[in-house]
């Protein structure tokens, strides 16, 4: 036998390498969790990676799922061996070609990380509702439960496609397998490769649709017949369980491990049996040990091949003493009888003639970790018990608390059944701070370096960046066969200074475990400060107790916030896994790996913070004195005067006792409804370094605010009299302003600490500076007085200049977007000019993950109560979501115009004063501000008439104000899966307002290439470097002649934004707005501290253009298209790229086609400029 080779990866790579070894062609899509797969099979094809076949794979990223489906079926009818890779609602758009491609028994392979599916809400998070949706297709089904299942049975699906001529949904738990890295034993691929039939693969060519020897397939068949050729292909899908048994058992030979239909694990006498399938039953298996040890007789039967649904194979495992049966899916269909799985197993022990326990056994079923609900041992310890009892409860959850319907188990406390040895880490951390990514490499490196079993599983919110991670890490000298978060830690790391006070981080820490803090203090303040609670935990467990400095240190070395690599070290100092002076090597070696094609700098600032984490970490003595300190215990604590929402469900989730909220917290809110500014009640305290006023600089150009992703700085005016009483720093205003006084406020909790509004200040000397966050501590006290006493003064008109639009309050603040994020002061913007009168239909993406991600909501209201109304349909549907908004409002409205010309014409009670009015109403219905501001002069006469035709308006009322319907998304929807969308409701010709913001990636699946994605920039899905000039949305808008179309970007002019806003609103048609976006997926030198500088320097150079065009002005006999940008300075158009990983990461990868690249996008933009001005230049 070959000498076993290891490799520590997460499920999603184990599916890559396998599939990657049997395709010819993968047609793919980004989505999340699985887009990793189809990454990685890209970077292997450009790489020059061979399969089996001695060539590298085919990549095609198509334009959305339902497309890859399309290429896929038509690759096979071809005759190339062709895979996808999907998840969620991108398996359900791929639906209608699985049953095409299995009708027509093509032996395609999907694999799929399961995922939960959007209903009341979106949740990107595991489960297996999607795979299950799509049950019915007529793919056989094989699920895995391990990372090392993945690696061992994924070739399973194609080589028995192959053979049987039914394609293959090979799938395994989305993040919880798809995300946890493990070291596991790699497959034999020569093996492997000897199973795979050469003869299948030569009938399936021979079938392949050719001119050579044509046939018809696709026919539309009539009723008399298609119902024998629907049941034709029975005996194909008859012979798949034996096919998969036969090549399970060659696999358990080639591994050693056991491998069937189904297989089962436990006592030999077993009573009491769960069945499941996916990462749960590695969970089943612990707790069957802990059981059985305990000699009560249980176990638990894997499901492997859920279709076709082998009744033979699930019996012949069963042990003959069953007498009750629990099964357990990870799924909710609402209605039926009972999930999936368990209406499976039922029907199997009502029709089997005989069964080996002799009696049907007691079956029920229960449901389990939708949405990557973490599902451990103390919940399966719940199952087993409830399957003990007099009548086993049916149709169960366990993980919640449903005190609803009442149907979740009790579960007792949370117990540890990690083997013997296994050492457990958990580290709290900061979104994009790094700390997951080194932890990564931590768990690579042990596991590359030592024969020791390792894991690593990472937990999230949703924000951006700045929200909280959780990296749970295990290794020992036993597989390690647990698949639930680490609550039983020997060592734990908090790498945010603030967690101490918002987070019980000690919580589970065994006796004489370490802890590691990042502090800002010596040793004596850290002491001073530290929570009671934590000072009693340390002293009473022996903690081994260390802190660093490490935000210091990185601030020192250039690296800005991201402290991962010192922590890192900091943690091989302290765990002594391994020598020390091994894991500098190592991390140096991953770190050259990580960061090499950035440049050396970054290489070498890396290598240095190592050496400081080693050097910096202090021991500190816990005093013997702290035991005796009174333990009040980790207390959250709620101010009565938070709104109620807030206390009862924002705070808990944020609290991280999400978890801990039971059914009935969501009474009145079952379909998703969330409340509006939630994220103002945040203030979370992220930044490092927060930017201080100096009012004697300032020269009032409100700029700063403008531009601010977060909206975490603002101007505001006050009479003398308020100002006097704030006892702040106030200057006189200035032109429209000058009777008031001015102050510029930041909220020092809500900044991110970009360092945007610095870049922007066109001071002398700069009005703004970065300072401590600590230091800046006083504001957020003055914040609260300012927004709460002071207010916002509309004294000015806000539709005059960006300076005035500034006083008006943003009803888009504090979202969870990156630091710099070059999408959101567009929204802001939006919502300061419309935001009272604003519907918006936001496309699944960056956009609405910051825009509304339980518990936050940004989009907030003003003193009257109004504000965005914000809803988020699918990613593909969103132009189409917001078309029918509006359509249904607009529906609506005509009610109260009927109902007005009635009145006009018949009513005698009505004046003929209002009768005007109703006039003018009808008039003005077409515009938001002209309707607004009608409907603010006849409400009070409509109420005052009286008259029925008046009260029916006035049970209307909410909708005399055109609603200003916003269509927002980025430019993987609006280039791409949305792009049918966009043309058909842009051609619709009905008032609605697109904002398309273009990041030329996809950023929030990780920044993968889009069609808007320029000729030479490196993103996933195009490694070598993207071949394919950009397309170019707004010229295509333009040919109907009758859409207002812009190309704006607020750093290179705030002006032309602002004007365009404006311009797009008011017309009274459909309007696209297409926004340059820099993006942290672009890896701009410097980070996103300079976005806005970013975006003046895209058009300064030529890389993007500002231009407009409105068809009005045709109507007067002037040019429609307007170019608003100067010519540019083409000379700085490669410097411009050299400032950018994106681009410069091709020229150290491939360095001959970098050059031809660049040159042909620099020949692309020139023709794109020049379409421009041929067009700027028409007579009319």
């Amino acid at each position: 036998m070959a000498e076993k080779k290891f490799i520590t990866c997460d499920g999603n790579y184990a599916a890559a390498h396998v599939a990657y070894m049997f395709s010819e062609v993968a047609a793919i899509y980004p989505i999340t969790p699985s887009s990793t797969m189809a990454e990685l099979v890209d970077e292997w094809a450009a790489q020059g990676r061979k399969n089996i076949f001695g060539e590298t794979v085919k990549v095609v990223e198509m334009q959305s799922e339902a497309g890859a489906a399309g290429a896929v079926h038509g690759s096979l009818q071809s005759g190339a061996l062709t895979s996808t890779f999907t998840a969620s609602q991108g398996l359900l758009l791929m639906i209608p070609n699985m049953y095409k491609i299995a009708g027509e028994l093509l032996p395609g392979v999907f694999h799929v990380s399961a995922r939960a599916l959007a209903a009341q809400s979106l949740s990107i998070f595991g489960d297996h509702q999607d795979v299950m949706a799509a049950r019915q297709t007529g793919f056989a089904m094989l699920a895995t439960s391990s990372v090392q299942e993945v690696m061992d049975l994924a070739g399973i699906a194609h080589i028995v496609s192959l053979r049987s001529r039914v394609p293959f949904l090979h799938f395994f738990d989305g993040f919880r397998t798809s995300h946890e890295i493990q070291k596991i034993e790699l497959i034999d691929e020569a093996a492997l490769t000897a199973m795979f039939d050469r003869e299948a693969l030569k009938s399936f060519r021979e079938r392949a649709l050719n001119p050579e020897h044509p046939v018809t397939r696709g026919t539309a068949q009539n009723p008399d017949i298609y119902f024998q050729t629907r049941e034709a292909a029975n005996k194909f899908y008859d012979a798949v369980p034996d096919m998969v048994a036969e090549a399970m058992e060659k696999i358990s030979a080639m591994t050693g491990r056991t491998y069937k239909p189904f297989t089962y694990y436990g006592a030999a006498d077993a009573e009491r049996v769960v069945v499941a399938m996916g990462s749960v039953t590695e969970t089943l298996k612990e707790t069957v040990d802990h059981l059985t040890a305990r000699g009560e007789k249980v176990g638990v039967i894997t499901v492997h091949l859920y279709r076709p649904f082998a009744v033979k194979y699930l019996l012949e495992v069963l042990p003959s003493t069953v007498k009750r049966v629990c099964v357990l899916d990870r799924t909710k269909e609402p209605g039926a009888n009972g999930d999936p799985l368990y209406l499976d197993v039922v029907e199997a022990f009502a029709t089997a003639r005989t069964l080996p326990c002799g009696e049907r056994p007691l079956i029920v079923g229960g449901r389990y970790g939708l949405s990557s609900k973490d599902t451990t041992p103390a919940q399966m310890l719940a199952v087993f018990e409830n399957l003990k009892m007099n009548e086993p409860k049916n149709q169960f959850t366990v993980g919640i608390t449903d005190d609803v319907t009442f149907r979740s188990l009790p579960v007792g406390e949370e117990i540890s059944l990690a083997k013997p040895g296994t050492f457990e880490a958990l580290f709290f951390g900061l979104g994009a701070d790094g700390t997951v990514g080194a932890n990564k490499n931590s768990i690579k490196i042990i596991g590359g370096s030592t024969d020791k079993y390792c894991q690593a599983y990472f937990s999230y919110d949703s924000k951006k960046s700045g929200g909280y991670t959780s990296s749970h890490l295990r290794f020992g000298d036993q597989p390690i066969t647990s698949p639930y978060l680490v609550t039983t830690p020997d060592f734990v790391a908090c790498h945010v200074p603030s967690y101490v006070d918002k987070y019980d981080v000690l919580k589970g820490l065994k006796p004489g475990g370490s802890f590691l803090l990042n502090s800002v203090h010596d040793a004596a303040a850290t002491c001073a400060t530290l929570p009671d609670h934590m000072k009693v935990f340390l002293a009473k467990n022996k903690i081994n107790f260390y802190i660093i400095n490490a935000t210091k240190i990185a601030a020192e070395l250039g690296l800005g916030s991201r402290t991962n690599t010192i922590m890192q070290s900091a943690f091989f100092k302290i765990a002594g896994v391994i020598p020390f002076e091994k894991a500098v090597e190592e991390m140096k070696h991953a770190i050259l790996k990580s960061y090499g094609k950035k440049g050396e700098e970054i290489v070498n600032m890396n290598y240095a913070a190592v050496d400081a984490g080693g050097d910096a970490v202090e021991k500190i003595e816990v005093p013997a004195e702290w035991a005796s300190i009174e333990d009040k215990g980790f207390v959250q604590t709620s101010d009565a005067s938070r709104p109620e929402f807030v206390r009862s469900i924002v705070d808990p989730i944020n609290g991280l006792k999400g978890d801990d909220l039971p059914v009935s917290a969501f009474n009145g809110r079952e379909d998703g409804t969330w409340d509006n500014g939630t994220a103002a009640w945040e203030k979370r305290g992220i930044a490092v370094n927060v930017p201080e006023w100096k009012v004697e600089n300032c020269i009032q150009c409100n700029q700063c605010a403008y531009v601010c992703p977060h909206a975490a700085i603002r101007p505001f005016l006050a009479t003398e009299e308020e100002a006097a009483a704030s006892g702040l720093e106030w200057k006189q205003g200035l032109g429209e302003t000058k009777a008031w006084k001015f102050r510029i406020q930041v909220s020092p909790l809500d900044c991110v600490g970009c360092n945007n509004c610095v870049d922007v200040c066109p001071a002398k000397e700069k009005a703004l500076v970065m300072k401590p966050l600590e230091s800046q501590m006083p504001q957020a006290a003055n914040w609260t007085y300012v927004t709460e006493k002071i207010g916002y003064k509309q004294v000015v008109d806000k539709t005059k200049s960006v300076k005035n639009l500034q006083f008006a309050q943003p009803l888009f603040e504090f979202s969870g977007a990156c630091a710099g994020c070059g999408e959101t002061p567009y929204i802001k913007a939006i919502s300061q000019l419309f935001g009272d009168k604003m519907m918006v239909a936001n496309a699944t993406g960056c956009t609405s993950i910051y825009s509304g991600s339980a518990p936050s909501t940004p989009y907030c209201t003003n003193d009257k109560g109004q504000g965005p109304a914000w809803a988020n349909s699918l990613f593909e549907d969103n132009a189409e979501f917001g078309l029918g908004m509006h359509v249904g409002v607009e529906k609506l409205r005509n009610r109260i115009q009927e109902t007005m010309e009635a009145a006009i014409a018949s009513c005698e009670k009505c004046s003929d004063e209002l009768k005007g009015v109703m006039k003018e109403w009808i008039e003005a219905r077409g515009s938001s501000s002209r309707s607004a501001e009608v409907t603010a002069r006849l409400v009070p006469m409509l109420e005052a008439c009286g008259c029925d035709y008046c009260k029916k308006i006035l049970e209307m009322k909410d909708w005399l104000v055109k609603k200003s319907q916003w269509i927002i998304g980025g430019d993987g929807w609006g280039y791409d899966i949305g792009f049918g969308g966009v043309d058909h409701v842009l051609a619709s010709g009905e008032d609605v307002n697109i904002l398309v913001v273009d990041t030329e990636v996809y950023s929030n699946t990780g920044g993968q290439s889009s069609k808007s994605t320029p000729v030479g920039a490196v993103a996933k899905f195009a490694s070598s470097g993207k071949r394919i000039r950009k397309k170019d949305l707004g010229a295509i808008a333009m040919t109907y002649g009758y859409v207002y179309v812009a190309q704006v970007s607020i750093g290179a002019s705030q002006m032309q934004l602002f004007n365009v806003l404006k311009e797009a609103e008011a017309y009274p048609g459909p309007s696209l707005v297409i926004a340059y976006a820099p993006c942290i997926n672009h890896g701009i030198k410097g980070g996103m501290t300079r976005t806005q500088t970013v975006g003046k320097q895209a058009v300064e150079c030529g890389y993007w253009h500002l231009w407009h065009y409105n068809p009005q002005l045709e109507a007067e006999g002037k040019n429609p298209f307007v170019l608003d940008s100067k010519e540019p300075d083409w000379s700085k158009f490669r410097d411009f790229l050299m400032k950018e990983v994106r681009y410069t990461s091709l020229q150290k990868a491939f360095p001959a086609e970098a050059a031809e690249l660049f040159e042909a996008a620099e020949e692309n933009a020139k023709w794109r400029y020049n379409g421009y001005v041929r067009l700027s230049k028409q007579e009319y």
